[in-house]
């Protein structure tokens, strides 16, 4: 199985960002696996709030994921 990452905000309504993309993922038949750097508190109709993850938080999710599954190249 293809091994796949995304690098985006949190969508709490499930509409976009790393929720949109991991059922984009599984829809296609890959394993997909997420970075977040944003959530947001939004729902259909309005954005309410953002909260951006610290660049050395993003460092250390993009170290975890590549040490131990890592993705395809291709």
């Amino acid at each position: 199985m293809k091994k796949v990452l995304t690098i985006a905000g949190s969508d709490c309504s499930g509409g976009a960002g790393i929720q949109a993309d991991l059922k984009t993922f599984s829809a296609l038949g890959v394993f997909g696996m997420s970075v977040i750097v944003s959530v947001v508190a939004e729902n259909t109709s309005r954005v309410i709030d953002i909260q951006d993850i610290s660049p050395d938080m993003i460092r250390k999710q993009i170290d975890a994921v590549f040490e131990d599954i890592q993705s395809d190249k291709h």
